[in-house]
């Protein structure tokens, strides 16, 4: 992968590029970001970027055997560690899975991947065996260029088992590279975090997100637009809304709203019928357009600003609202969204769980 397929990330992508071209990268980087920003991209480009026999201008060349292998992710100097499911199991028994996944969706999700290997409700995590496996492989010289390069994908799943790799950490090999790709910090240990320098991997701006839909996805600018606002700067979540059937959630939200702040039993319970109908991932995006419209019209009734990440008529109906949902409602709203999706993924009777929320809705609403 190359800088200029991964979205956005300028600041980081020329930090990095300085580092490389003055040879002056630490043996231990973590790359920070939130869920669906690029930073696994980053990284993958960043070790492309290393191991290029023929930069040009702050590019790998893309065609040389370096990174012919690095592209398709068989570099024998390129190695991956990522949560697996099993108390032996290692990254080495999924790479193929780990290829194909990275290959179709750069921006994937951990649970996307555990899915993807059988995880079913099981824990994952980076185990004993994985880390005597990394101490392994990096104690061998460099098979084809001058780095060895370790990208481990979530350090965070490492738990007390990261212990085992302070010591190679701290005083590598030479010429070998650490790679962590990390989104929340505060379950890292506080040794590892101290051995790193660390690089911040931005939330993808609105702009970028609807840009890198309108590119890869080929989603005319009027439909990517919607969907970026939804998405709040994690591109893997774009796409999981755009690989959905196309669905207007916002007068679907509103007459919701509307039937429940009336009471009307007959009209709620015909509404619940209906929207089960839709399937749970539609459930869950409409539940998440609810959380976007509930989060904006805070921005609104709180400043004022009208300047909110909502469409005219969408804007038009949270003007209309202020009068009706106050700060306090807004909490118990967002809670019971929240609630609601959780139940989903949980297999909830959909049926059930719709019409408890539109008589629970109607109860806030009517406060």
């Amino acid at each position: 992968m190359q800088f200029r397929s991964v979205i956005g990330q300028s600041p980081a992508k020329a930090l990095l590029r300085r580092m490389a071209d003055g040879e002056r990268t630490p043996h231990a980087l973590m790359l920070l970001g939130a869920p669906g920003s690029g930073d696994l991209a980053l990284a993958l480009a960043f070790a492309q970027y290393v191991l290029c026999q023929n930069k040009q201008d702050g590019e790998a060349c893309g065609i040389c055997d370096n990174c012919s292998k690095a592209e398709k992710l068989v570099h024998p100097d390129l190695h991956f560690s990522f949560p697996t499911v099993g108390t032996n199991v290692t990254s080495d028994a999924h790479l193929p899975e780990w290829r194909a996944a990275f290959a179709e969706n750069p921006y994937l999700d951990v649970n996307q991947w555990l899915q993807r290997i059988g995880a079913e409700n099981k824990q994952g995590n980076i185990n004993k065996e994985e880390c005597v496996s990394i101490i392994r492989k990096l104690s061998f010289k460099a098979f084809e260029g001058r780095y060895k390069i370790l990208v481990m994908w979530l350090p965070e799943y490492l738990g007390k088992e990261g212990n085992r790799l302070l010591k190679l950490i701290e005083e590598p090999p030479d010429d070998t590279l650490f790679l962590l790709v990390a989104q929340n910090q505060e379950l890292i240990l506080p040794t590892i975090l101290s051995r790193c320098q660390l690089v911040k991997v931005n939330r993808l701006t609105d702009g970028e997100v609807e840009q890198g839909l309108v590119e890869r996805k080929q989603l005319p600018p009027e439909k990517a637009r919607p969907i970026a606002h939804l998405a709040g700067g994690d591109f893997n979540e774009a796409l999981n809304i755009a690989a959905q059937p196309e669905k207007d959630n916002s007068a679907l939200f509103l007459d919701w709203m509307r039937k429940c702040y009336q009471g009307n039993g007959v009209e709620m319970s015909a509404w619940t019928e209906t929207f089960t109908d839709l399937g749970r991932e539609n459930q869950k995006q409409f539940l998440l357009y609810g959380l976007h419209f509930m989060r904006e019209y805070m921005i609104l009734k709180t400043t004022g600003n009208t300047q909110i990440r909502l469409l005219p008529e969408e804007l038009k109906t949270a003007q209309n609202l202020s009068k009706i949902i106050g700060f306090g409602q807004i909490e118990r709203i967002a809670k019971l969204f929240n609630d609601c999706t959780y139940f989903i993924e949980r297999n909830a009777n959909q049926k059930l769980l719709f019409l408890d929320a539109s008589i629970q809705l109607n109860k806030i609403l009517r406060v």
